[in-house]
């Protein structure tokens, strides 16, 4: 099935639930009205839940439990409310997706979510580094739901949360779940920005007008799948991507050092693990 095929697909492409549509329309105008934005959120259970969460934070030291979306609204700010509504359509859309292990993939994108972030330091950036680590790999999940059997087979010789898997897809299809990605993001009218950075993600140097955030995405991921699937020291420095890390100036001994975090003790994993 080619591309444009598969994202034309009902069953691979879920529809963006009509209420977190409105409020990105809001969030995504010149000057939003912040009583329309919280009262759509509001209307939304896990994106309410979310909010709280964050708002209620250790990160805000509040004396005074936050309890309602207009006054976490207030304290959070309209764009990080912006990114966590993106984050939040786009991970809800997929809950069980044939037999790709839902845990498995949640902690692995929460990590590389985390590291995404980490690695953005100090640098400018159009789109939130933890909302493009979030939803990377959500690409993967729509080919799986459009292509059950072709993905089954491809499973059998490499595993779904291998480095190489970018490269696997795109020898088999022409594509890979990083355009998959792009096109789900576009298709649901998110910023341009995030898509490109999905869409170049699997080879940062393809275009000539080089994003510097799909390289280092591609780095943050590459640690994390290493992870996932026990690389030793040796493999570690073999199949390193030194020529993207390098272009962007980035530490390799923080990239090497990343450790994942302990998500069975996290609230915000909860949102997706359980």
């Amino acid at each position: 099935m080619d591309l444009q095929s598969l994202l034309a697909s009902p069953v691979a492409l879920p529809s963006i639930p009509r209420v977190i549509a409105l409020a990105l329309t809001e969030l995504n105008a010149p000057e939003p009205d912040a009583l329309r934005v919280s009262s759509l959120l509001g209307m939304e259970p896990v994106m309410t839940a979310r909010l709280l969460m964050v708002a209620n934070s250790a990160r805000f030291q509040r004396r005074r439990r936050v309890g309602t979306v207009s006054e976490a609204l207030a304290i959070l700010g309209l764009r990080p409310v912006r990114d966590m509504t993106i984050e939040a359509a786009m991970t809800s859309a997929f809950r069980k997706v044939g037999s790709v292990d839902m845990k498995q993939f949640w902690r692995y994108s929460l990590d590389t979510a985390r590291l995404t972030q980490l690695l953005t330091r100090a640098r400018k950036v159009e789109v939130s580094p933890y909302t493009v680590g979030l939803v990377h790999a959500l690409g993967e999940l729509v080919l799986h739901r459009g292509m059950p059997k072709e993905m089954e087979q491809l499973n059998q010789r490499i595993n779904v949360f291998a480095p190489q898997r970018a490269r696997a897809e795109r020898e088999l299809l022409g594509y890979s779940y990083a355009q998959v990605g792009a096109g789900f993001a576009r298709a649901w009218q998110l910023p341009e920005a995030l898509v490109e950075t999905l869409e170049h993600q699997d080879a940062p140097f393809e275009r000539e007008d080089y994003e510097p955030m799909a390289g280092i995405l591609h780095v943050a991921s590459w640690r994390c799948r290493a992870h996932e699937l026990g690389y030793t020291e040796n493999k570690l420095a073999v199949s390193f991507p030194d020529k993207t890390a390098l272009a962007l100036g980035l530490d390799v001994g923080v990239v090497l050092a990343h450790a994942p975090v302990d998500w069975a003790s996290s609230q915000e994993a909860r949102l997706f693990l359980e």
